[in-house]
């Protein structure tokens, strides 16, 4: 397919995503039913970036009853740890194979999770105030662009409610990832901020696109961090994290790839400013 406007990204990355999970891509792999159990006695372990855990003060207390919202978070894992835990979740994602896993999860132990499928940039399918927790995992690297998302998660979170955010570190892209995998250097190669549509070579653009590979996007941490706070938000938290040890790659040795922030939207303002 020509790739010329975001919304014909959205649409690659949404095939592109279908095939992440038949080839058992380690965000697609549901969580287990000993997870499971383990969540319905209050014990959970959220990720949104590779490794580290969210801590649990990030969390409401009471999780119960709290309205969940699993923002580009399909797959099986977030979602029905939390419904588990006691909230009411809805899992909102771009590739039906990955809302298949949450439903799959929901059936197989008997949770109650909402599935929609939709472009993370817009969610008008739901009103003003409609959730107390919004998670999202590393997922917006296959955005072209991400301040709507903020904005959106804004509007569709209760006062007092908080955005749950993992990315990567924007550095990463830096590098030509083809020296890493095959030469095991590093070698500076592109500027920031990275587009594979605008950055990468004709002739391996044509074999990423070929082998149906998503389309990603480094975006600035003024637009990560910076636009969380200029869609209104509070950064009330923040931790880095690397890579799994199996895909442990060079630049995990000079520097953390990941990161996640917690942001608040307080009671008595909007995105404007003090009301």
């Amino acid at each position: 397919m020509a790739i010329e406007k975001p919304d014909d990204v959205v649409r690659y990355n949404q095939a592109a995503w279908e095939r992440e999970v038949s080839a058992g891509n380690r965000w697609t792999i549901p969580v287990s039913s000993e997870a499971v159990a383990a969540a319905r006695r209050g014990e959970f372990e959220i990720l949104l970036t590779p490794t580290i855990p969210v801590p649990k003060d990030w969390f409401p207390h009471p999780l119960i009853g709290k309205e969940v919202l699993c923002l580009a978070s399909g797959g099986g894992q977030q979602g029905p740890l939390m419904a588990a835990a006691g909230a009411h979740v809805t899992v909102f994602d771009n590739a039906p194979a990955q809302l298949d896993r949450d439903r799959m999860v929901a059936e197989r132990e008997n949770l109650e999770i909402r599935t929609v499928r939709g472009d993370m940039r817009d969610l008008s399918v739901f009103p003003d105030a409609r959730f107390d927790l919004i998670l999202h995992p590393v997922s917006n690297n296959f955005a072209p662009d991400i301040r709507p998302v903020w904005q959106e998660a804004y509007r569709v979170l209760c006062p007092g409610g908080a955005l749950l955010s993992g990315f990567g570190n924007p550095v990463i892209y830096i590098f030509d990832w083809r020296v890493i995998d095959v030469e095991g250097r590093l070698e500076v190669r592109y500027p920031l901020p990275y587009t594979d549509l605008e950055h990468l070579p004709e002739e391996e653009l044509a074999r990423l696109l070929e082998a149906g590979q998503p389309l990603e996007f480094s975006h600035t941490l003024d637009d990560q961090i910076g636009g969380q706070i200029a869609a209104g938000f509070v950064i009330a938290g923040f931790y880095e994290d690397g890579s799994p040890p199996d895909e442990q790659d060079l630049i995990n040795a000079y520097l953390p790839t990941f990161i996640a922030t917690r942001a608040i939207k307080l009671a008595g303002f909007d995105s404007g400013g003090a009301t």
